[in-house]
């Protein structure tokens, strides 16, 4: 079974069309889950106070190799903090996600990807490929970025490491290449 978090925010639905599993913040769910994603739109703060109850149960799954496919919110809340303020995160990864200082903030609609690594996520799809943007905050290129996109920034698109997926984009938002992003991670990983 797919645990997809309920953060309040974000096309549950939409993904939970594509990827199946249930949308849930009930700890023995997430508990005997396969596999987690964590979808997000909105501020880290609001997401982190939402998911207090259940942050224990998300780290620990996640440190026992649960694949995991963090998308927006969900990849940036894999790090310790963020620019904005107000709470930390989960904490598997160290770093920072910062505020975008170039371009029209937030970043909103379509732009390409670049991948630099291979990786599962990614399975048919082509380098350069467009999907859907909406952040006001990004990750650095780092040693787990897969993929980048330049807004002016250079942002982590996507990383990955072990059972640890994310993107900055929005599969569910992305078409025909997101939905194939979403059965990528439901049947491959």
């Amino acid at each position: 079974m797919i645990a997809i978090i309920d953060t309040g925010t974000g096309n549950l639905f939409n993904i939970q069309k594509v990827a199946g599993g249930e949308i849930t913040n009930d700890i023995a769910s997430i508990e005997n889950a396969d596999k987690i994603i964590f979808p997000g739109v909105g501020s880290f703060p609001f997401v982190m106070n939402r998911i207090n109850p259940i942050k224990d149960v998300l780290v620990k799954k996640i440190k026992d190799g649960t694949p995991y496919l963090g998308i927006c919110l969900g990849l940036e809340v894999l790090f310790e903090s963020s620019d904005e303020g107000g709470s930390s995160g989960l904490s598997i990864f160290k770093g920072k996600i910062k505020k975008l200082t170039k371009g029209r903030v937030p970043h909103i609609g379509w732009d390409t990807v670049n991948i630099l690594k291979d990786s599962k996520i990614f399975s048919g799809i082509k380098n350069n490929t467009y999907f859907y943007f909406l952040h006001g905050y990004y990750l650095p290129v780092n040693d787990y970025t897969t993929s980048t996109t330049d807004y002016g920034n250079m942002i982590s698109s996507s990383i990955e490491y072990d059972n640890v997926i994310g993107v900055q984009f929005h599969p569910e938002k992305s078409g025909n290449e997101g939905v194939k992003i979403l059965k990528n991670f439901r049947d491959g990983i």
